[in-house]
């Protein structure tokens, strides 16, 4: 193997999980060239990536197909030797079938998987986590053992955050994608009143969560927090959370950030559930949801813009308590 490209075009989250890969097969085969192909959008989560010779970006913006078919020769020109496609839709399928590359692996989902050298199930219901569903793609040619993701902010983006912590901090982030994945604003707030003045709180987004934020801060009393939404990039919050007391996180991008880096994490889940296979996996991760089962959830993969039953008791009767008790285990 001396060169392989990795293919993940989903959302922020998932090229996280991905780069599981990027330390396995580097490990495997240390003198093989890496390549990772991902959307346009994801391409700061792996800048400067040690492991990485390149990373090739699909542009859809360019327009969908004509970006495919730019990407498709530049693939067609490396001559892989292996290309591993974690994605699961057709346009990522037909780039792995058309590559060129002496062997091809995928999940079966993908329409074009028949075309692959080898494909595997991806299978969201067994419990197993996406970084080990992900490692069944070259379990083969590795071992069984899959490895932990891993990001590499620069010495730039830690020396960005360092006058962010002089004191003991706490990192929030509020939002996400999905509304049913979202806590609720409210419960931000009382959980915000509810920590007090022992810690520095940062509440961490892109600059469109920043409104989001700054009306959690105008509704809390605690004057210990501050906005940091589109003021770090995705590297530099990761190295900010990497050193928190605590992140709390939604089960979203900023969760898998903490997971890259090792960060303490409370991991707050609504509508879905750990059981997907997208938990956190920091070395002190904690999951908090409703204490009880609850007939409508989960309601969906990736959740909703609104909750389907209209009460979203999955996330409003999670206890305030729940999330101090996590705070209060790492503190002792």
């Amino acid at each position: 193997m001396k060169k392989i490209l990795i293919i993940q075009t989903a959302f922020l989250g998932d090229v996280v999980l991905a780069t599981g890969l990027v330390e396995k097969l580097h490990a495997r085969f240390p003198q093989a060239q890496l390549d990772f192909l991902l959307r346009k959008g994801n391409e700061s989560l792996l800048k400067g990536h040690p492991l990485l010779r390149q990373v090739l970006v699909w542009n859809k913006q360019e327009g969908k197909y004509k970006s495919l078919l730019q990407l498709l020769g530049q693939i067609r020109k490396e001559k892989y030797d292996l290309v591993v496609n974690l994605q699961r839709f057709g346009a990522t399928g037909m780039l792995t079938a058309l590559s060129g590359a002496g062997e091809t692996v995928g999940f079966d989902k993908n329409p074009f998987s028949r075309f692959f050298t080898r494909r595997y199930t991806h299978d969201v219901e067994s419990g197993t986590h996406e970084v080990e569903r992900n490692h069944l793609l070259i379990a083969s040619l590795t071992d069984q053992q899959p490895a932990k993701p891993r990001l590499y902010p620069s010495e730039q983006d830690f020396a960005k955050v360092q006058g962010l912590k002089q004191e003991p901090y706490i990192c929030m982030a509020p939002t996400s994608v999905w509304f049913t994945k979202q806590y609720p604003l409210e419960q931000w707030v009382t959980l915000l009143n509810s920590i007090g003045d022992g810690y520095k709180v940062y509440l961490l987004g892109s600059p469109a969560d920043k409104a989001h934020c700054d009306e959690i801060i105008g509704k809390a009393s605690n004057s210990w927090v501050e906005n940091l939404c589109g003021q770090l990039n995705l590297l530099q919050s990761a190295a900010l959370m990497r050193d928190a007391v605590l992140n709390y996180v939604n089960d979203s991008g900023p969760m898998h950030l903490a997971s890259a880096l090792d960060a303490p994490t409370c991991a707050i889940y609504c509508s879905t559930v750990p059981r997907f296979g997208f938990g956190p996996l920091a070395s002190f991760a904690a999951v908090v949801e409703r204490e009880e089962p609850l007939y409508c959830r989960p309601c969906g993969l990736h959740g909703y813009n609104s909750c389907p039953e209209g009460h979203f008791r999955c996330a409003r009767e999670i206890r305030n308590e729940q999330l101090l008790q996590v705070l209060a285990s790492i503190t002792g």
